[in-house]
């Protein structure tokens, strides 16, 4: 290292061995001389998770199991990493005093509590966890705020908003010549089957994405448009955005991530390919610029960029999604909750996918009105929601 060289950033990653995790640690091998992983989480893949360990050394590696903790002990018997469990200790490497950035992609409402412990602890939080925001976004945004936490999007769609916003934009979007923020989604593989048919969707067809690799649970939420409708949530709070300033289009390319239009009618826009390591090294060198292995862009042969708006007979999780939005409170979580039950029900094949937005539908509806004054009450919430989806579901 030269007395030039600034010394590598130290990073804690939540989900190591979800998708995003993967390509983070793809784009970190890249760049060894200005990445460092301080400590590694996963929750069932442990094979994964040691081999991770294993190629990166980093000094923690965490699960919530305590069997699966003995199980990676075992497989990291010689080597320096320290295995911890539970969800304290996934708190714990997200606050540790020599990381410097922490990505937080655990998936679902598990991954919230370890991300509000990076932004309590000050730290550059690269958020892929819908779930943080939409759950309790005001709580989320008030510790990033006082705690002076650093906040960059990981989601595609809010990396390319970020990207196109002007510097230091933060609330009163019309003082920043901000009139709307538009956000792309490729339509999922639903998008032109007859609607009728749609009953008959199989787990195996809904998972079927036409341009993202992704879980089985974000898949289907693409496949609904519900994790567009948990976008539009996030980006209510990420970008301090009236909902009725925030609108979706889909375009199926999945090449234009997403759009801000200004007042003078200039609309700027993120291109790249639909791969995940663009936004995540955005978002892990910001404020520079690093190789991410994502293929060069040829609009060329590309062709065309199309768009179209969304139809809410085809997408009701999306309608829910701006309803509950709009309703504000435990809403969000309530929605949130029900959706990863229902879609846990799908893709077991108990109940069809049509089953989803009813679901849903039937839980805000039975549940309007929760309190959501303080974190636990939204907990309490997300608990609430869970137990009466689980209750239509089987009724």
């Amino acid at each position: 290292m030269t007395p030039h060289t600034p010394p590598p950033r130290k990073l804690t990653i939540l989900g190591a061995t979800g998708t995003i995790g993967i390509n983070t640690l793809d784009v970190v091998a890249r760049h060894p001389e200005r990445f460092q992983v301080v400590a590694l989480t996963g929750q069932n893949q442990i094979d994964k998770l040691a081999e991770q360990c294993r190629r990166f050394q980093p000094r923690y590696a965490v699960v919530l199991d305590p069997g699966k903790g003995r199980e990676l002990e075992i497989l990291l018997a010689g080597t320096s990493t320290r295995v911890l469990v539970g969800v304290a200790a996934l708190e714990q490497v997200a606050s540790l005093p020599e990381v410097d950035s922490v990505m937080a992609a655990i998936v679902g409402a598990a991954g919230l509590r370890p991300a509000l412990a990076a932004a309590r602890a000050g730290k550059r939080v690269l958020l892929a966890n819908k779930e943080t925001l939409v759950m309790a976004g005001r709580f989320f945004m008030e510790a990033v705020r006082e705690h002076g936490a650093t906040l960059l999007p990981i989601d595609s769609e809010h990396n390319a908003v970020f990207q196109s916003l002007p510097a230091g934009y933060r609330g009163n979007p019309a003082g920043h010549g901000v009139r709307r923020i538009l956000l792309t989604a490729s339509g999922g593989p639903f998008r032109t089957r007859a609607l009728e048919t749609l009953k008959d969707v199989t787990p195996e067809e809904a998972v079927a994405h036409p341009n993202w690799v992704m879980g089985k649970k974000i898949s289907v939420d693409s496949a609904s448009m519900m994790n567009k409708g948990l976008e539009v949530i996030e980006a209510h709070w990420l970008f301090d955005a009236a909902p009725e300033r925030i609108e979706v289009v889909i375009h199926p390319q999945s090449i234009i991530h997403s759009m801000v239009e200004y007042l003078d009618g200039s609309v700027l826009a993120q291109l790249s390919n639909p791969d995940m390591r663009t936004p995540i090294a955005h978002s892990l060198a910001y404020p520079e610029r690093v190789e991410a292995g994502v293929p060069w862009l040829e609009l060329a042969k590309i062709g065309q960029l199309t768009f179209e708006a969304p139809d809410f007979a085809r997408f009701p999780c999306l309608r829910l999604a701006y309803q509950a939005l709009a309703v504000g409170g435990a809403a969000p979580a309530i929605l949130n909750a029900a959706n990863e039950e229902a879609v846990a029900a799908f893709l077991e094949r108990r109940i069809p996918y049509l089953g989803i937005a009813a679901t849903l539908e039937a839980t805000l509806g039975r549940l309007s009105g929760l309190p959501a004054g303080s974190l636990e009450d939204l907990m309490a919430a997300d608990g609430e929601a869970r137990r009466t989806a689980r209750e239509l579901m089987t009724a």
